[in-house]
């Protein structure tokens, strides 16, 4: 497995930025490695969000990218929900699906469409990985997403002068826009679903789960039933487990083998 630092400019975010990427590129000889199966495929890519006060780390297990034979692309989206902000240099969203990946695409000569580009994310990066997925649907063939921070309507309900023990009013505003127009904007995913099936364009697949004890778990549920209403296709589960790294390690796997195991 190659460990990559890679910084370039982002004309998405001003500035320089650095992202991570794992390479599943070794094989380890004294140990008795050989090449899999899915190394004689192309090698698909896995874009990797993390969640809020969170960064570039890679929490998907690297023996499971050494087994699928697939790339894992990390960036660092901050605390902006993966969405577009208000303010110059915060398109997160634009980002990660479009300029990310068409710096990967042209450089490393992966992820070339949608069969081979996947996004998963936790918590707020669960979000965003469903949000993203959603916008831009044909780079995206393949969206997991878990215990995911889907607050859009709680965020609509705020005015100024509100918030919550996470952030304020400011913070939502700044990330999600003006909070009374929320839900009828392209930063709600259930309005971009709404208009995806309105236009007849591709849904990518979608896999989501959430733990029982975990305080999202209503919201998860809601939006399960929002595409069970809408007649989308979708995996959703839940099992016992909590808002920590125990359940998002356990359903990283299973995500995994979701997008990559052969049926």
């Amino acid at each position: 497995m190659s460990n990559l630092t890679i910084r370039f400019y982002s004309n998405c975010l001003r500035r320089y930025t650095t992202f991570k990427m794992y390479l599943p590129s070794d094989i380890r000889q004294d140990w008795g490695q050989t090449d899999t199966k899915y190394s004689e495929n192309s090698t698909k890519t896995l874009f990797l969000l993390h969640g809020f006060t969170g960064d570039a780390e890679n929490w998907v297990p690297e023996y499971l990218s050494d087994k699928y034979n697939f790339a894992v692309v990390i960036p660092s989206g901050e605390n902006s929900f993966w969405l577009d902000g208000r303010s110059t240099g915060h398109q997160f969203c634009k980002f990660v699906g479009e300029e990310l990946v068409d710096y990967v695409r042209r450089v490393f000569r992966l992820a070339k469409d949608g069969s081979e580009t996947y996004i998963m994310g936790l918590s707020m990066g669960g979000f965003g990985a469903l949000h993203t997925a959603f916008a831009y649907p044909e780079t995206f063939g393949k969206v997991a997403a878990l215990s995911s921070a889907l607050i859009v309507h709680e965020v609509a309900g705020m005015s100024e002068g509100q918030g919550n023990a996470t952030a304020n009013y400011e913070y939502y505003r700044e990330c999600f826009g003006e909070t009374s127009e929320v839900l009828n904007s392209r930063n709600n995913p259930e309005f971009l679903i709404d208009e995806l099936q309105r236009e007849g364009k591709n849904i990518p697949d979608i896999f989501m789960c959430c733990g029982t004890e975990d305080f999202l778990l209503e919201n998860n549920r809601d939006l399960h039933k929002f595409l069970e209403s809408r007649n989308v296709s979708h995996e959703y589960f839940e099992s016992k487990g909590n808002h920590d790294m125990i359940f998002w390690s356990e359903y990283a796997e299973k995500a995994v083998e979701w997008m990559f195991e052969e049926k």
